[in-house]
Formats: C-alpha cells, structure tokens, sequence
C-alpha cells in the first residue's frame, strides 16, 4: 500500500533592472554594465566554497522540499526477500502502524508480506524524510512494539545492530520478547529512507537476515 503526497513548487521571479545613462561623448545611450562582476546569492541559497562546474539550483526544504536526483525512494514491492504481497483481507490496515508526520513529497509503503510458515511480516517505510533519518527509525519503532502490544512495563527491547548490506546505512534489529525467539523488529535508516519490519515466530539471526533481504526490493 503506498500513499504518495503532492509536491509543491515554489518559483523565483527574477528581476532585470536596465540602467541607463550617459555616454563619455556627452551623447544619451545606455551605459556598459561591467562584466565579470559577482551577483548578490539568491535569498536561501547555501553558502560555500566556489566549485569549478556551475552550482545546482538550491533545493527547497521544510513542506516544500522534493527529492534530490538519484535519491532513494520507498516502492510498493509485489515481493520482499522472496516473499509474495499480502492482498485483500491480508493487507495492514491503513493506520496498523503510526508512520509519523508525513510532508510533502514523501511517500510512505506499508504492507504484509507472507510467510512460508503462515503469519507475515508488517514492513513499514518511508523515503524524502525531512529530519534525522535515524529518529524518524525510532519513531516507527515505538509504534511497531505499540502494534504487537509489547508490554512497556517490560521496558524497551534492546536494538542491536547488524550487518546492512549492499544499501549501507544503519541496519538493528531487537527481539520483543522474553524468550529467544518469538517477535523481532529491525529497522534501517539511511540517508533519507528509514524502515521497520515485524517479524513474528523468529530468532534475531533469521530475523535480520531476512529483513537485509526484503530492503533490498523496498527501497530503490
């Protein structure tokens, strides 16, 4: 299930102001605007160090930022790490699990993906998203062991991290549960995604490996 939000677009109106005077011979005519002079910076442009190749135009941020060229999205995957989209009475409902404050230009996926044992896992991600990717994973955490009704007074499942695979970034994954198997919650944060997965009936190991697996067909 994907929910995309619009885009909004803000365009920036230039002024040209033509100046005109005298010439050295006393004759009116415009006069020679120099050449080479530095143009004031555009309000909101970033500061920095001159580049050798001409600057990208400055990106808007807050409700009206847009992803930046080759920045990694979220996808609806019809299968993760194998396993096939959960679809009609199988799928999550629209709020199983609170995906945070949402702005425009993000999209959140949410689905069920089925296991061969029975049960699936709930993934939950989120791409363009405006602040620390790794508190926005927190977040989704909180709201995950929220939707498996993990018993606070237990205190919070420790997250331990784990190898994140060819998509880099911060991979950890906690077991929910007081045995050594039973539900496990990983979640990814990287630089402009995050993502978390339930998966139930399973051991941290399995958990991760298969979590590492599924990333790899939700964010591309």
């Amino acid at each position: 299930m994907r929910v995309t939000r619009p885009t909004v677009l803000t365009a920036a109106v230039l002024g040209l102001v033509l100046l005109s005077g005298c010439r050295a011979d006393g004759t009116d005519g415009p006069s020679a605007v120099p050449t080479g002079s530095a143009s004031a910076p555009a309000p909101g442009a970033p500061s920095g160090p001159a580049q050798s190749s001409p600057a990208a135009p400055a990106q808007p941020s807050g409700d009206d930022a847009e992803p930046s060229a080759g920045a990694r999205r979220v996808v609806d995957a019809p299968k993760a790490g194998g396993l096939a989209r959960a679809t009609g009475a199988g799928a999550p409902g629209d709020v199983a699990v609170d995906p945070g404050e949402m702005r425009d230009g993000m999209n959140l996926v949410m689905n069920n993906y089925v296991l061969p044992q029975g049960g699936s896992v709930l993934t939950v991600a989120v791409d363009n998203v405006p602040e620390e990717t790794g508190k926005r994973r927190e977040h989704l955490w909180r709201g995950m062991l929220e939707h498996i009704e993990w018993d606070p007074e237990l205190g919070q499942p420790e997250a331990q991290p784990v190898d994140a695979g060819p998509l880099g970034g911060s991979v950890e994954c906690m077991l929910a549960s007081l045995a050594e198997d039973g539900d496990v919650v990983c979640g990814w944060a990287d630089d402009g995604t995050a993502g978390v997965a339930h998966f139930p009936n399973s051991t941290l190991p399995q958990a991760a490996k298969l979590f590492v697996a599924m990333r790899g067909d939700l964010e591309k």
